[in-house]
């Protein structure tokens, strides 16, 4: 991956367009509900080389995931191996990260411990609220310090960011599990381990600014929603105390990352912080720089 062929570096998309694997487990609904919030101009999530190609065209290098949350959804999962394997091949742009339901307990942690041996995988997305457990449970923690030996990066959904709005029970998620200030626990008991608190975290923004100042280890992506309605505290430590920590992420493929950019410009961030939200300090977390 050339840097200085690469504009930035989205920090947040998804790949799981085969998620949906029987008729009654309501991935499709759910996919076609968000892309509908999100004004999205597709009903059925892009595969992984249809992200590659639209995010080369853009000049936009990325990090992507699937969603390991099959036990408490239904949804069947995308295999880590098939997303990095894919990624791969288009690895001038593509950086992929692995999911893991942390609730698979030991076999869940020798997947973790192959994906990082075997495909060179460097990063884990976690979503409490789709995959129901509290991120400061114990339970988690054998997985974490898998990733934390490893020197990987655990990314972490904070806040609600749109994900089953609307739809009868929230689609069965909770959001009492995606609180930030879970995550000052993990930072305190994993203080190596790079964590990244996905999004901002409404309704708990300032906790989320809260656990970035105090934790080294701690960062925020700026996914999932559209800079126009950032709120200003968020923007304040965007210019000031964590301009080294903050993360441009776009949500793909609900959110494009020409549409988060283009608004991105609209809004009250010092031009000299710019590239580093954009690029530097990613580049600098997934050892690029």
């Amino acid at each position: 991956m050339a840097l200085d062929k690469i504009r930035a570096i989205d920090i947040h998309t998804h790949a799981e367009e085969p998620c949906g694997s029987h008729p009654d487990d309501g991935y499709d609904e759910l996919q076609a509900t968000m892309a509908q919030y999100f004004r999205a101009p597709w009903s059925h999530p892009p595969t992984v080389p249809e992200t590659a190609e639209h995010y080369r065209a853009q000049g936009i290098a990325a990090v992507i995931f699937p969603v390991d949350a099959e036990r408490e959804t239904g949804y069947r999962r995308y295999a880590n191996e098939e997303v990095a394997e894919i990624a791969a091949e288009y690895d001038d742009i593509l950086n992929p990260f692995a999911s893991i339901d942390p609730w698979k307990g030991k076999a869940g942690l020798r997947e973790a411990r192959r994906l990082i041996e075997n495909f060179g995988i460097r990063g884990f997305k976690f979503h409490p609220t789709m995959q129901g457990f509290y991120p400061n449970d114990r339970m988690a923690f054998p997985l974490y310090e898998a990733i934390a030996e490893a020197g990987a990066i655990a990314l972490f959904h904070t806040g609600q960011t749109g994900v089953g709005s609307g739809m009868r029970g929230g689609n069965g998620m909770r959001l009492k599990y995606s609180n930030p200030m879970h995550l000052d626990d993990v930072a305190v008991d994993f203080p190596e381990m790079t964590i990244i608190a996905a999004h901002p975290s409404f309704p708990w923004q300032e906790e989320a600014l809260a656990v970035a100042q105090h934790k080294p280890n701690v960062y925020i992506d700026l996914s999932g929603w559209s800079p126009r309605y950032f709120p200003d505290i968020l923007v304040r430590y965007c210019n000031s105390i964590l301009k080294k920590k903050v993360l441009f992420g776009s949500d793909w493929p609900m959110i494009t990352p020409e549409r988060w950019l283009a608004d991105f410009e609209k809004i009250a961030i010092k031009d000299e912080i710019r590239p580093d939200i954009l690029k530097g300090n990613a580049a600098r977390l997934l050892g690029l720089s």
